[in-house]
């Protein structure tokens, strides 16, 4: 057998595998990972596989190989997800009337992200940066995860002095290190407020009803289930060669899995019950080529995709790859712009956008 003929055979080998895994990557979006965990890996390879397979046809064309049409055929269905995770046009702030409003949403980590040379955690220094971003941001709505206070008194102390002319709503776990969870901070009249609990977890969805510019509406500030690992972690791990590296990343992966399914649909049960139009923002801890984003984004507008630009990743150790954090408006609704400022304060970037909304709507109410 000829070189150029095991060459060209290898070759297609390597196209019909790159093809294989894209097209399990549009598979992951609409199974349930809980019921086939392993689609959960092409689906977080969504970006890079898609580039793959865009180098492997130019590859093609330039050599004339008919095997184009291997990664040609793949990469089809990329027209209707790539916008997922990158768009062009204008990210400018625009406020149109009297109707925007201004949200940020922002996992900021318990203050972990700053760090001093020993590698000490300097929370104070952490939480001051933050509170001075989202000063500077000016938003009529922060929607916060993973806010940390020494206890729950020191947390609405902070919150008051802070956030001076927001109302807000908070659900914190307490423990031996402090308390944790999620906020809502509304310039606007908060009208109603609780929480949807998930079983065997410490994250949740807060829900905040808030009456904007005449429209009243329930806001779900959700934290799902993470994957519990760390990256960085992982690569030291394998730098050292530590034993069970890869099985200890696999349960933590599998147990997220099960769980953040059961989830979503709590809360798509939550918001079957609720009379009033949803917005849904948070840290959903998964990226848009997931089952996750496919069950929540239905009766919802993607603000990034309506009025994003360059590429929407809020996980900043794998940018541009990964984006896990969401504002989800309702239909009815216009979306005025999406901005992703890389500020490095956590693990998360931040998510900052506006809206504008249609006055008149029926009193909150289950």
């Amino acid at each position: 057998m000829s070189r150029t003929l095991v060459g060209g055979i290898a070759n297609r080998v390597l196209m019909l595998m790159a093809a294989g895994l894209l097209v399990l990557s549009y598979m992951s979006a609409f199974v349930n990972p809980a019921k086939a965990w392993y689609l959960m890996f092409p689906g977080l390879l969504f970006f890079p596989l898609a580039l793959l397979n865009v180098f492997l046809l130019l590859w093609a064309a330039v050599r004339r190989s008919r095997a184009f049409v291997i990664p040609l055929v793949a990469l089809l269905p990329t027209l209707f997800f790539a916008g997922r995770y990158l768009r062009t046009g204008n990210d400018d702030m625009a406020l149109p009337d009297d109707g925007t409003v201004k949200i940020v949403s922002y996992n900021v980590g318990r203050f972990a992200g700053v760090k001093d040379r020993s590698g000490k955690i300097r929370r104070r220094e952490c939480a001051d940066s933050v509170y001075a971003f989202l000063s500077e941001t000016d938003a009529d709505i922060i929607c916060l995860q993973e806010f940390y206070a020494e206890n729950a008194a020191r947390l609405r102390s902070v919150l008051s002095s802070e956030f001076k002319g927001y109302d807000f709503d908070y659900y914190v776990f307490t423990g031996r290190n402090g308390c944790f969870g999620n906020v809502v901070l509304s310039r606007f009249p908060i009208k109603g407020q609780g929480v949807v609990k998930f079983d065997h977890s410490t994250n949740l969805a807060l829900y905040t009803d808030i009456e904007a510019h005449g429209k009243l509406f329930r806001l779900y500030n959700c934290h799902l289930e993470s994957y519990n690992i760390s990256f960085p972690g992982i690569v030291k791990g394998i730098m050292d060669r530590k034993d069970g590296i890869w099985k200890e990343t696999e349960r933590k992966m599998k147990h997220s899995l099960s769980l953040r399914p059961m989830q979503v649909e709590k809360v798509l049960e939550h918001i079957a019950d609720c009379r009033l139009e949803t917005v849904l923002c948070g840290d959903f801890n998964d990226n848009p080529m997931s089952y996750t984003y496919q069950r929540l984004i239905k009766g919802h507008q993607d603000t990034f995709c309506e009025s994003g630009r360059g590429f929407g990743a809020t996980y900043r150790y794998l940018w541009p790859a990964l984006r896990i954090d969401y504002v989800f408006i309702p239909e009815g609704f216009t979306a005025c712009g999406h901005q992703t400022p890389g500020i490095r304060f956590s693990d998360h970037y931040p998510v900052v956008s506006c809206f504008s909304v249609c006055p008149g709507t029926p009193d909150a109410g289950e």
